[in-house]
């Protein structure tokens, strides 16, 4: 296999870290993939579920473990926020909507992460912080 790309929103917080667990809480709620009644460190702690996030995955937010800072360029499977910069590339206000962030990763304007890695930005509506959007590739 070679790994599926995938995108997803979810809720905005200013704090990243806080936006990308309740984004896993709210996908876990809607799919546990067979591993119920368990939060996102206890799946993390089951070799079970390990097994089948790096053998297939969800392709969603649950795949990754963590927020690290945009400057970290190293393996997943983790999710990164994007800089300034790589922003402002695509969206050049450096305040992309869901409309501009769905077409640049449409138009290949935005590049996926490597394998078992995801990227994360804000997404604006009206001036104002309104969501989070993530995207990856599953780690198979």
């Amino acid at each position: 296999m070679g790994g599926s790309f995938w995108w997803q929103s979810g809720p905005y917080q200013p704090d990243l870290g806080a936006a990308f667990r309740q984004a896993q809480e709210q996908e876990l709620a809607k799919d546990d993939h067979g591993f119920p009644g368990r939060t996102m460190d206890e799946l993390w702690e089951d070799e079970g579920w390990q097994e089948y996030i790096f053998t297939g995955g969800t392709g969603t937010v649950l795949d990754l473990v963590d927020v690290v800072a945009p400057t970290d360029a190293g393996a997943g499977p983790f999710v990164r926020p994007l800089t300034d910069r790589e922003v402002r590339a695509w969206a050049p206000t450096g305040q992309p909507t869901y409309a501009q962030w769905a077409d640049a990763l449409d138009t290949e304007t935005l590049h996926f992460p490597a394998r078992g890695c995801g990227n994360c930005t804000v997404l604006y509506r009206g001036g104002q912080p309104a969501q989070i959007g993530y995207w990856g590739v599953t780690a198979d």
